[in-house]
């Protein structure tokens, strides 16, 4: 279903500087093979994660099937003839032969890797060396590899290496080092996050000269020697590469090269390939730590013998391969020269690279023209090097969605917004933390923050975390990939968010959420900004009782009651002097240093960090029977309230160094008048029963301090998250999960918030920056009563978790 209608002015994408690399009854044969994407209405941009597979070619495997009798290649010499056929055609698409590389075949790219690890031999002083933007699976070779040290390589320092000349390529041993001292240098041909292509003239130069000292982070092993003799090896992941880019083994010699078939031809699946230069297999171990039914002459049961088979491949294809699969990648191979012939010169899958990349290039330059009315750019691109240079970039996309006002979008909203157009696209980091983390920004903290404290998996749509994106949308195109698909995309962000107000996406997304995918139907029921964190102050101008949601004791569950006063136990006590005027932060800092804390039926207050304290009763009958009653004012309002007793007030006057301190409790309720709307009953606040903040204001701020320090500096009660800063400025009412509010207005303030509520020290540029950014005005946060209604004459209550709707 469309999300939105498109209006009848709405922009046609200008294809004017787009150029087909195929000609008219070439689109048309290809178009036909793929019907199947308009019957069901979906346009396909995610090719990085698998191409698809033309119909013919599924057609043709299938009659192959139910023609030939193939059996398991131990007992049928014809399907061994397929599998030999197979072998000889990856090593012709690949511009090599039998005796330059072994083909063994694997499960698919992730095995290979896997392979790799398991059989490389470092010897005694061999290193790991693995890029940033690697695939997780190559992160998963430091498992099983048993190399001295590993250490992670910048792109630019694998990019380097590549004005070494080729000539010097297969230089096995010219370091002079020992025998069975090799190096391993593991590096993907195309990132899949970025498309980005690292030159692959730096595999002659790493074999050749291997790495500088000192070169990478090392995580984890001894440190490298001053000197580093050994022989240098390179794997190649290859399998983002190879789907749409011609790998040429006569020109670039990697000694290992990892595939999956099913990222070339769509089908089939579960196969993939380790490529093996002569090289490469001397680095091999002559001893396998394990070896299956076909990889050996024989293996005794009474006796730990067993003899490996001669030919190399067959050593490490344990058990029964996967025929059926194989036998299936003759047709693939005959149904992408089919559909995409070679031309004079060029070869198919040269023509490929050229499609691909011209669609990613055109669709690139129409993102960067995408802006809101106030001339905010919508899209936030991923690039190393920009998509003129083919070598350097391939058919990948990936970038973020802003708003107007400049915050990212959360990815999972563009997932929502993208299936329910038909459109599938990928969104995350695409299983390459290390590229989401060069091209994001983040360091190792916020790693360990999204990670670790957040809690985010790989696949999940936890895609903002205040305010940075943790990864982010990727679109990626096949041969098949037509011009219209790209102008569908580029349509559905224009109408989805510079033709349509954020509030009527939200709802319409809401409203259709029932016909999307189950993952993404729960992340569009928390599209709208949630309540974050709610916030009491029991003592007034003292610090904060937070509730949290997964929060234990009071609170549990990151839910809090609320009274006809706000919430419960908020701003119900305060500290007077000995004329009975209510002191404040403004006059003693060292009250933020007050930290009270409610559990079972008492108020603890503690002082910093100090384990001792002081308790009250939190029931107000218990507190009335031994209390005198007294009287004090707060915004010019006299307030009656019960004097706690001595040992508070000598607790107080101790640590904050001032004589003859009270703390009072309010008895009676206050109330005050907001014009032609009810009275609202106070507790000891100054002017509404709630004071919102929203954490994106916060953000713009930029303080030199951590977010929650700033937010602190505001005391507010309830903390949400919009997206946009300021927005909440412009709220009448608002619903937080079934409380219904009423906007007081603004919050006027005052120098309270230069004061850093976890140490108590001042900070006066907070107010000059807040006035900057507001023109002058000293307004941040917004004063909200409860709306009376129905169920407010029941206990009501706010948690962690509620979905804030602005009405």
């Amino acid at each position: 279903m469309v999300l939105v209608v498109a209006p009848t002015n709405s922009p046609v994408p200008n294809m004017s500087s787009y150029q087909s690399e195929y000609n008219a009854d070439e689109q048309a044969a290809i178009d036909k093979e793929f019907t199947r994407l308009a019957n069901n209405k979906s346009i396909y941009l995610d090719h990085a994660g698998t191409t698809l597979y033309a119909e013919s070619q599924v057609t043709a495997a299938a009659e192959q099937l139910q023609r030939d009798v193939i059996c398991n290649p131990h007992t049928c010499r014809v399907t061994g003839d397929y599998v030999d056929q197979v072998r000889f055609k990856v090593l012709e698409f690949f511009n090599t032969k039998e005796d330059e590389y072994h083909v063994i075949f694997t499960a698919n790219a992730t095995a290979a890797l896997s392979l790799v690890a398991e059989n490389f031999d470092f010897g005694r002083q061999g290193n790991f060396h693995y890029c940033q933007e690697n695939h997780t699976s190559v992160l998963g070779m430091r498992e099983r590899v048993q190399a001295r040290a590993m250490y992670m390589l910048k792109e630019e320092e694998i990019t380097g290496m590549g004005s070494v000349p080729s000539a010097a390529n297969g230089a096995n041993g010219a370091n002079g080092s020992p025998p069975g001292d090799n190096s391993l240098v593991t590096f993907s041909a195309q990132c899949n996050f970025s498309g980005y292509k690292i030159p692959l003239a730096a595999i002659a130069g790493i074999q050749k000269q291997g790495l500088a000292h000192g070169l990478g982070k090392r995580v984890s092993g001894e440190a490298a020697q001053t000197t580093d003799k050994n022989n240098y090896y390179v794997c190649l992941d290859a399998a983002s590469f190879v789907a749409t880019n011609p790998l040429d083994l006569q020109r670039y010699r990697p000694d290992y090269v990892c595939i999956s078939f099913y990222k070339i031809f769509g089908y089939p699946t579960g196969v993939g390939a380790l490529l093996v230069s002569r090289r490469g297999a001397e680095a091999f171990r002559k001893k396998r730590n394990f070896f299956g039914g076909g990889t050996i002459n024989y293996a005794y049961p009474h006796a730990m013998d067993h003899q490996l088979r001669e030919v190399f491949h067959q050593r490490y294809e344990d058990g029964t391969l996967p025929f059926l699969s194989i036998v299936g990648l003759l047709e693939g191979f005959r149904t992408l020269e089919r559909l995409v012939p070679k031309g004079s010169d060029v070869a198919t899958m040269e023509r490929i690279s050229r499609h691909v990349h011209g669609l990613a290039q055109y669709l690139e330059k129409q993102l960067r023209q995408l802006k809101y009315p106030n001339g905010q750019p919508l899209i936030e691109l991923y690039n190393r090097v920009g998509y003129e240079d083919r070598h350097r970039q391939g058919g990948i996309v990936a970038f973020n969605v802003r708003t107007d006002a400049g915050p990212f979008v959360g990815f999972g909203e563009i997932a929502c917004v993208a299936a329910l157009q038909g459109i599938l696209l990928r969104t995350g980091c695409f299983c390459n933390i290390g590229a989401c983390q060069r091209y994001l920004g983040l360091d190792e903290t916020m790693m360990d923050a999204i990670y670790k404290r957040a809690g985010r998996i790989c696949g999940d749509y936890y895609d903002l975390i205040d305010g940075q994106p943790t990864g982010a949308v990727r679109v990626s195109f096949g041969y098949m990939t037509r011009r219209q698909d790209v102008e569908e995309l580029l349509k559905m962000l224009h109408l989805s968010y510079l033709a349509t107000k954020p509030q009527q996406r939200l709802q319409l997304i809401e409203e259709q959420a029932g016909q999307l995918p189950k993952a993404l139907k729960e992340r569009a029921q928390r599209l709208r900004p949630q309540l974050l964190q709610l916030a009491i102050y029991p003592v007034k101008s003292c610090a904060a009782f937070k509730i949290e949601e997964g929060g234990g004791g009071a609170g549990a569950g990151g839910t809090w009651p609320l009274t006809a006063q706000g919430l419960q136990y908020d701003r119900e006590w305060m500290i007077v002097d000995m004329n009975g005027m209510a002191v404040t932060q403004k006059r003693c800092s060292e009250l933020c240093l007050i930290r009270p804390l409610i559990r079972d039926d008492q108020l603890v207050l503690h002082f910093g960090d100090s384990p001792a304290g002081v308790s009250l009763p939190l029931s107000l009958a218990d507190q009335a029977e031994n209390s005198s009653r007294c009287r004090s004012k707060v915004c010019r309002q006299p307030v009656e309230g019960l004097d706690c007793g001595d040992e508070v007030a000598l607790w107080l006057s101790q640590h904050l160094g001032l004589e003859g301190l009270r703390l009072l409790r309010q008895s009676s309720q206050r109330s005050t008048s907001n014009g032609v709307r009810q009275q609202q009953k106070l507790s000891l606040v100054n002017q509404a029963q709630f004071l919102l903040v929203n954490r994106s204001s916060v953000r713009s701020l930029q303080f030199e301090e951590s977010l929650d320090e700033t937010v602190d500096r505001f005391r507010a009660n309830i903390i949400i998250d919009t997206g946009s800063a300021f927005e909440e400025l412009s709220y009448k009412q608002l619903t937080i999960g079934q409380v219904q509010f009423q906007v007081e207005g603004p919050c006027q303030r005052c120098d309270m918030i230069c004061i850093n509520q976890r140490t108590g020290e001042r900070s006066p540029e907070t107010l000059t920056t807040i006035s900057r950014l507001q023109s002058g005005k000293m307004r941040f946060g917004i004063y909200i009563s409860r709306i009376s209604t129905a169920n407010s004459k029941e206990q009501q209550h706010l948690t962690c978790g509620d979905v804030v709707v602005v009405n």
